[in-house]
């Protein structure tokens, strides 16, 4: 015997505002800039950046996203739903894509604050993070890296700062 059980669910919160259709050139550019950043990358290793990065700063939205458009790039859920641990997973991952989610993190959080940024350990990003993905990455690589994490990190305070909800997105819909 069967029993079907209702679930019901917390209210989906509204948008706090339609920022791309405000703002249609800044997203138009966010657009450009964000194809232009992951140019010459695997779009595997493009999406576990966006995905990690999106954990760190909560955005559900870009996590629904980009979760979504991994998984239609041909990414697995096992390494998806392990990114959040990664550091203790690490034998799902390549050196190559440990060292990027290494910089991710580093350049997400930008923890050290001013009384580092001065000092021998390099800044806000530390020195051996930065060499780690220097030595996996050739220098354009590098530097389409280093701006996917920054534009996802600007899609990212979009997304908390309006409040955009998760749930409604499709593979292939925003490009």
């Amino acid at each position: 015997m069967t029993t079907e059980e209702t679930v019901e669910y917390a209210p989906e919160r509204p948008a706090r505002l339609a920022w791309a259709e405000l703002a249609p050139d800044v997203y138009r550019a966010m657009v450009r800039l964000e194809a232009a950043a992951k140019k010459g990358l695997d779009p595997r290793l493009v999406e576990l950046v966006k995905i990690r990065a999106s954990q760190l700063n909560n955005c559900a939205f870009c996590l629904d996203m980009h979760s979504k458009d991994a998984l239609a790039a041909g990414e697995s859920v096992e390494r998806i739903v392990q990114l959040g641990a990664w550091r203790e997973s690490e034998h799902f991952y390549t050196e190559r894509e440990l060292a990027a989610l290494e910089l991710t993190e580093a350049v997400t959080v930008l923890a050290g604050g001013t009384s580092q940024a001065f000092g021998t350990g390099g800044g806000f990003v530390p020195d051996e993070v930065y060499e780690r993905a220097a030595e996996r990455f050739e220098e354009a690589e590098l530097a389409h890296v280093i701006a996917v994490i920054t534009v996802i990190n600007a899609w990212n305070r979009f997304g908390v700062t309006c409040r955009m909800a998760p749930g409604h997105y499709r593979p292939g819909a925003h490009t």
